[in-house]
């Protein structure tokens, strides 16, 4: 298994993106299929699991979900690169003040660190809740994403030396888009890739389990 970057030929899928953007990608999820299409979706829908149903027998599946994603993810990027980079979580569509806010980004991140001192900052976040972009009939774009983000100005030294956005699932890349531009305008120079566990593909593509 490894990463595999969204060229000219995945574009069309992730609109916002653009050639000069470096986004990877680890799995390939399969939109408007259930829990048993594939491993991947299976592995999303688990970690996908709100808060409120902590404490649920279901729940260690969302555990055994995220150590998954942590440990392929670790295993496949560049470790001078993770060693050397600013990762920050994409923040999910709800607010830290959302009693169902779900970290489960940073949690995977946390889970990469185990020991090795990786710089972990959530340097975006989110002002007010979102509809989640998978069930909203609207998606928001990314100027409207931007709107809603604020940087953390505390955790903004050092400077970082290349920044790495991290996320579950790219769709249109609206996400990554609004981020990118964001952090770019405020570390200026510095360079911005996009990781991913798994890109949408729709069900007329073939579902690919790696890359």
């Amino acid at each position: 298994m490894k990463l595999t970057r969204i060229d000219e030929l995945y574009l069309g899928d992730h609109y916002y993106l653009t050639p000069q953007d470096e986004c990877y990608f680890l799995r390939e999820y399969t939109a408007r299929h259930g829990f048993d299409a594939s491993e991947t979706n299976q592995i999303i829908h688990n970690i996908k699991k709100t808060p409120d149903r902590r404490g649920r027998s279901e729940w260690r599946y969302k555990e055994q979900g995220l150590k998954r994603v942590a440990t392929e993810l670790k295993a496949t990027l560049n470790p001078q690169w993770l060693r050397g980079a600013t990762l920050v979580p994409i923040p999910p569509h709800l607010a830290k003040s959302d009693p169902l806010y779900d970290d489960r980004i940073a949690q995977i991140l946390k889970l990469m660190d185990d020991g090795l001192g990786l710089d972990i900052r959530e340097l975006v976040v989110q002002r007010a809740n979102l509809d989640p972009s998978h069930g909203s009939a609207s998606r928001p774009k990314p100027q409207e994403l931007r709107n809603n983000y604020e940087i953390d100005e505390s955790l903004c030294t050092p400077t970082p030396n290349a920044i790495g956005i991290v996320d579950d699932m790219l769709t249109a890349g609206a996400h990554f888009r609004a981020m990118k531009d964001m952090l770019g305008d405020r570390f200026p120079g510095v360079g911005v890739v996009g990781v991913f566990f798994a890109r949408r593909i729709t069900a007329q593509e073939d579902p690919a389990e790696g890359g």
